[in-house]
């Protein structure tokens, strides 16, 4: 009985790791292409012609909106944002959620431990993002106040990191 127990765990072990094997053979697009949340984000991708970028080598860390998050922008936001004549700006805004570099959640708390509280994030973008724990979850906000709160974090690819956000971020 115990030989049996012990060979359905090494095979449990076995599909695990190889499971998550076959997760990180995945990049960032692949990743957020995969989640039923993401499909905004995206159609997004695709419209700015980012996808060649977000499979590239990297590593980048990803914050993530929901479709939940593109929801909460004004009416026709989004409608407008992927009209071809807007990817410029659209390119911008999607940037602004990508820092270059793999930062899992325990770097980013780290960083925000060692800045005292918050921890400055330069974005592909070229902008800032100011990350701190607030209520026990980190919470970024953006040049213009815009916060958006962390809801999932280390959805690990092979060329980085995505964290799930509950807001859209928006560059200056």
């Amino acid at each position: 009985m115990k030989s049996i127990k012990n060979a359905v765990l090494f095979v449990a072990a076995t599909f695990l790791c190889i499971n998550a094997m076959a997760q990180t053979k995945k990049d960032i697009v692949d990743v957020a292409a995969g989640s039923k949340v993401h499909t905004t984000l995206v159609a997004a991708v695709k419209a700015a012609d980012l996808v060649a970028t977000l499979k590239s080598k990297g590593p980048f860390t990803v914050f993530a909106p929901t479709n939940a998050a593109f929801a909460k922008l004004p009416a026709g936001t989004v409608d407008n944002l992927l009209k071809p004549e807007n990817k410029a700006k659209l390119a911008s805004i999607l940037t602004y959620h990508v820092v270059a570099g793999k930062l899992d959640a325990k770097t980013v708390l780290a960083a925000i431990k060692k800045g005292g509280g918050k921890a400055v994030l330069t974005t592909v973008e070229g902008g800032k993002l100011t990350a701190e724990v607030v209520k026990g979850k980190v919470v970024l906000t953006d040049e213009n106040g815009g916060k958006a709160t962390v809801t999932a974090t280390d959805l690990k690819a092979s060329n980085g990191v995505i964290h799930v956000i509950d807001a859209v971020l928006m560059p200056k």
